[in-house]
């Protein structure tokens, strides 16, 4: 394209950041960054997600963070608060994940409600999350509070997922076990049935073996012919010698001719 001089736009950045994302290539996405800068594309609200991206996935967390710094965001302009919330989100991502920047998450929601921009479902995720791994059980109850009462958002499964790990991480399984049956009469049948998989996965890392066959219990009332409940019971079986109980849980799924997804995987061999 800049042999045959042919007109650099968003979509052609967008694409080229993207592939140097996937191969994870550092050196052409610098140089890419500077023709970001030099055609002035800077402000772009996905030429700067495409950058942050890029970033995150090569764990450059300051260039990352210097990209959102540089993006406009003018509070008096909605759509530019939407791009706000949009940043931030990413942001969020960037931080948590494979970099476990988790303190720096919270640090940045507080700077996005000063700024006046309003969060949504994402950001909320990736903020309870943090909570959660920084111990701060009674600061993501709020958040998941502040969510519903002040934004008027309403809980998603990972939402409330986020809130029964937080709980089990601090080892308060028993207000999990009572956070899920409250939300149970008022959430959908998918999404209850979320939850307690997500007391199952974590009453299994916590190694609470009762409360997982109860919450597994649960779940499968709601929907019998769900694998990923048997899966996940059946994993902590194994992680815990319990044979036998995996011999029953495989005479039960026989029964109602349940099979587990057969798993693959990829090796990518350069030449």
């Amino acid at each position: 394209m800049h042999i045959n001089v042919v007109p650099i736009d968003t979509y052609t950045l967008c694409s080229s950041l993207t592939a140097c994302s996937d191969i994870k290539t550092v050196e052409f996405g610098k140089q890419l960054h500077t023709h970001v800068i030099k055609l002035g594309w800077s402000s772009s609200v996905f030429v700067g997600s495409a950058l942050i991206d890029l970033y995150a996935k090569l764990l450059l967390i300051d260039d990352a963070a210097a990209v959102f710094d540089e993006m406009p965001m003018r509070n008096t302009d909605r759509g530019r608060k939407e791009e706000g919330c949009c940043f931030c989100g990413l942001q969020c991502s960037v931080y948590t994940g494979k970099n476990g920047h988790f303190k720096e998450v919270i640090g940045l929601y507080n700077e996005m409600l000063m700024e006046g921009v309003k969060p949504d479902g994402v950001v909320f995720v990736t903020v309870i999350s943090a909570c959660g791994h920084t111990g701060q059980v009674n600061l993501g109850i709020e958040y998941f509070e502040s969510m519903v009462g002040d934004f008027g958002l309403d809980p998603k499964p990972e939402h409330y997922s986020c809130l029964i790990d937080l709980l089990c991480r601090a080892g308060e399984l028993e207000k999990a076990w009572k956070l899920v049956n409250e939300m149970s009469y008022k959430a959908n049948a998918s999404c209850t049935v979320s939850m307690w998989g997500a007391l199952l996965s974590a009453c299994n890392e916590c190694g609470n073996v009762d409360l997982a066959k109860l919450a597994a219990q649960r779940a499968l009332e709601l929907d019998p012919q769900n694998v990923g409940i048997y899966v996940l019971l059946s994993n902590m079986y194994a992680r815990y010698g319990m044979w036998n109980e995996i011999s029953q849980l495989r005479e039960v799924m026989m029964e109602r001719l349940l099979e587990k997804d057969v798993g693959c995987s990829w090796i990518a061999v350069r030449s």
